[in-house]
């Protein structure tokens, strides 16, 4: 962790400055900022900042050496635990359709975004009542 504790404040640092050279420059060039990279640059070194500052915080509150920050760590030394997954499940792929089609009914036409909400329903309620019906049932 530490070396993304790192690797986000240098981002930070390059962002922050290269937005400073970038209004800097367009105010040479046009006589005044361009507006739109300035604050792309800005945003995207602040964003980097809070980053590197929650992880910094969460490596003191851990207060030890993770099993990534180790050369001799195996990979096995890690939290083997990392949820529950349902591996034949097809309800995420139906969700993430219904949700494609939502985003092609904004680009295309506002009916289409109805049907993928609809079918964005059913995904969540067949994905999340999975385990209470059928084979899996618990």
């Amino acid at each position: 962790m530490k070396f993304n504790v790192v690797l986000f404040w240098i981002l930070a640092i390059f962002f922050i400055v290269v937005a400073a050279i970038y209004t800097f420059w367009s105010v040479i060039s046009y006589g005044q900022p361009e507006w739109a990279g300035t604050v792309t640059l800005t945003l995207s070194g602040i964003l980097a900042l809070f980053i590197a500052f929650y992880l910094g915080r969460a490596e003191s509150s851990i207060g030890g050496l993770l099993p990534e920050d180790r050369l001799d760590a195996d990979i096995d030394d890690g939290d083997p635990e990392l949820g529950h997954f349902s591996p034949w499940s097809w309800w995420p792929v139906t969700l993430g359709f219904a949700v494609a089609l939502g985003a092609l009914g904004l680009a295309v036409g506002v009916w289409i975004t109805f049907i993928g909400g609809a079918l964005a329903f059913v995904a969540l309620t067949g994905w999340v009542f999975e385990y209470y019906r059928g084979f899996h049932a618990r």
